[in-house]
């Protein structure tokens, strides 16, 4: 059996573009995903603050706090949206009480502000 973990998580960052004419995925900036750990090409999940709308999708590595739905998903969410992009892993029960989760708080720019560690076995601070 394995277990979905939430690994790391962009919190509220705002969406800066929303490309239709891409073929898909999201493209976030490099410094964001390296705070959260997100790898290029990993599967995440997209939740829009305004709307509820959750969306999954792969990663594209881009600019400096740059958060661009491409595809489909642009006409889900808009310039301006904030949203939140879990990072998600699986691991064996065993794994979990030495798993970190990651969060990376933004300004209104998208430039990190804050990270916060959380260990998983209790919830709290690493």
């Amino acid at each position: 059996m394995l277990l979905t973990i939430c690994k790391g998580k962009l919190h509220r960052v705002k969406v800066t573009e929303a490309n239709l004419d891409y073929r898909g995925s999201i493209t976030i900036g490099k410094e964001l995903m390296e705070a959260a750990g997100i790898m290029p090409f990993e599967l995440v999940h997209v939740n829009s603050m305004s709307s509820a709308v959750h969306w999954e999708t792969y990663v594209i590595p881009g600019s400096s706090g740059q958060i661009c739905l491409n595809g489909c998903p642009a006409r889900l969410f808009a310039v301006g949206d904030e949203v939140i992009i879990l990072s998600l892993c699986q691991v064996a029960p065993a794994e979990v009480r030495s798993m970190i989760h990651t969060a990376v708080f933004v300004n209104s720019e998208n430039s990190i502000k804050e990270t916060a560690s959380y260990n998983i076995e209790d919830g709290g601070l690493a």
